[in-house]
Formats: C-alpha cells, sequence, structure tokens
C-alpha cells in the first residue's frame, strides 16, 4: 500500500506586513511580518482562469481557451481579540489603507506562500450563543503567488 504524503492544516500560520521591495522569494523574505491570532480558517485562494470562446461558423464547433487569470479572495475568519493582538490590529490598519499588504501562509509542511493583497473588509460576526465573537476578513489578491 502506498504511504499517503497528505497532511492537516493543524499548525498553519497566517502573517501579514507592508509589501515588498521586489516580487519574489527574496523581496518576501525581507519583510518583516506580524502574526495574525486566533486565525480559525484560511479559505482557499490560487490562480483561476477565465473561460475564452469562439464559434466559427463553418464547423459549428466551439473553440475555448485560457484568459485573463485571477488569484482569487481570501476569506480569512478570526476570534475577535480586540486591540491585544498586534496581527488583528494590523489588518484593521490594511482595511483604511489602499497600499497592498504582504501576506505570509506556513503550512504545516514548512511550505511558504507569499502574495500581495488589497483589505477589502472586515466584518464582525457575533453569532449565537455557543459561538465565538470573529472577524471576517475579504482579501483580494492582488498578485501571483510565490511558493517557497
Amino acid at each position: 500500500m502506498a504511504v499517503s504524503h497528505a497532511f492537516t492544516s493543524a499548525g498553519t500560520t497566517f502573517s501579514i506586513g507592508a509589501a515588498p521591495a521586489t516580487y519574489d522569494a527574496s523581496g518576501f523574505a525581507a519583510v518583516t511580518f506580524t502574526a495574525v491570532g486566533e486565525v480559525t480558517d484560511i479559505g482557499s485562494y490560487g490562480k483561476k482562469y477565465n473561460k475564452v470562446t469562439h464559434m466559427p461558423l463553418a464547423d459549428r464547433r466551439v473553440v475555448k481557451r485560457r484568459g485573463s487569470y485571477d488569484n482569487g479572495t481570501l476569506q480569512l475568519k478570526l476570534a475577535k481579540s480586540g486591540t491585544s493582538d498586534a496581527g488583528q490590529t494590523a489588518l484593521r490598519t490594511a482595511e483604511a489603507s489602499d497600499n497592498s499588504i504582504s501576506v505570509k501562509i506556513v503550512l504545516q509542511n514548512g511550505e511558504i506562500n507569499y502574495f500581495t493583497a488589497q483589505c477589502m473588509g472586515i466584518v464582525t460576526n457575533v453569532g449565537g450563543v455557543d459561538n465565538i465573537t470573529g472577524y471576517e476578513v475579504e482579501l483580494e489578491l492582488d498578485n501571483d503567488i510565490i511558493v517557497v
């Protein structure tokens, strides 16, 4: 039987910082990142291409090609820590700014994902009696993902 190399998301960290001087692994490595505390769900992100179609009359066939792409929207969920968490404070500052922020996600297996994003909004999620009051943060990735 083959050995699985799958791993869980436990231990994954999410940090933010200022935009890098150069858009490569060394540029991101030079950024000072601040960990965001109480993250419960990072969501999904990554490149997705738009479908472009062409329908020539002569053969009735639909020709499909890849067009532009979007690296997605990250829907970050976290427990609200108030002003005691420097990373959450930095996210609120990013929401009030038009500047892109750098994001560093370190997976359990050690892989690092770097990218920049615009903070489009932070909303409070109170939920019900058996919920932890949280934030839902929307980050629009605005450049390619660098995997280290």
